[in-house]
C-alpha cells in the first residue's frame, strides 16, 4: 500500500512534468492552427475526471472495450485482457489516466513561465553562439524554476489525494494489493464501516502531506527569485 503510494505519486508526477515541458515548449511556438491546439489541451482537464476515468476503463473491458477490440484487431493481443481486473495493468491504466488529466493544467502552468523568459536573454545567448540545448538548460530552464516548482507542488499533492481515478480502474480487484492509502481509506470506511479507523488513517494521510508539502518548500523554495 505505501509502495503503492509512493510510485504512483512519483511516476504521475515525473511523467506529467515532463510531457508537460514539452507540450508546452511546443505550444510557446507559432505555428498554424496554435489557437485551437491550445484550446484543445484544455479538454482533459476541463471534463469531469470520473467521467474520463470511466470512459478509458469501459473502454480496456475485456468483454465489450473498444480499446481491447482494437488492439486485438490491430494485433497487439492475442485475445482480449483484462486490465482493470490484474493489479500492475491497472495501476499503470490509472497512471496513464492520471497523467492524461493532469498534463493541461501542467503545461498551461509551464506556458506561462517560457512566456515570462526574457527575449533579451535568448537573443544575447544565441549572439554568444549558444545552441539550443546550451540555451535551454542555461536560460530557459532557470528562468522556468517557479513555475516548475508550483507545478510540481500542486501536482504532488492532487496526486497523493487522488481518488476518483484509482477507485474507478482498481476498485474491482479483490483485496488491497492494488490500493493506495486513499483508496485504503476508503474501503475501510466504506465497506468495513471501521469509521475509527478510517479517521486515523485520515489524519496520518493529512500529516504526510504537510510533512511533504513542508519539505519540499524548505529544500525547494519556489517563491525564491531567480
Amino acid at each position: 500500500m505505501l509502495l503503492n503510494t509512493v510510485v504512483w505519486v512519483v511516476v504521475v508526477v515525473s511523467l506529467t512534468v515532463l510531457l508537460s515541458l514539452i507540450l508546452a515548449q511546443f505550444l510557446n511556438k507559432p505555428f498554424p492552427g496554435r489557437t485551437f491546439v491550445r484550446m484543445a489541451v484544455v479538454v482533459p482537464w476541463a471534463a469531469s475526471v470520473v467521467m474520463t476515468t470511466t470512459v478509458f476503463y469501459y473502454g480496456l473491458d475485456s468483454n465489450y472495450g473498444i480499446m481491447n477490440t482494437f488492439m486485438v484487431d490491430i494485433g497487439i493481443l492475442d485475445s482480449p485482457y483484462g486490465f482493470t481486473k490484474n493489479v500492475l495493468p491497472a495501476l499503470g491504466v490509472a497512471i496513464i489516466v492520471a497523467v492524461f488529466v493532469s498534463i493541461p493544467f501542467t503545461a498551461y502552468t509551464l506556458l506561462a513561465g517560457l512566456q515570462s523568459v526574457p527575449e533579451d536573454a535568448l537573443e544575447a545567448a544565441k549572439m554568444d553562439g549558444a545552441g539550443p540545448f546550451r540555451t535551454y538548460f542555461s536560460i530557459v530552464l532557470p528562468q522556468l524554476r517557479g513555475a516548475l516548482a508550483v507545478a510540481v507542488l500542486i501536482n504532488i499533492i492532487n496526486v497523493f489525494n487522488n481518488l476518483p481515478i484509482l477507485r474507478i480502474i482498481t476498485g474491482s480487484i479483490p483485496g488491497y494489493q492494488a490500493d493506495t492509502l486513499m483508496t485504503y481509506i476508503f474501503k475501510v470506511l466504506q465497506f468495513d464501516r471501521r469509521v475509527d479507523i478510517a479517521s486515523a488513517l485520515s489524519v496520518v494521510n493529512f500529516a504526510i502531506v504537510i510533512v511533504i508539502v513542508a519539505a519540499y518548500v524548505k529544500i525547494v523554495k519556489p517563491m525564491k527569485e531567480i
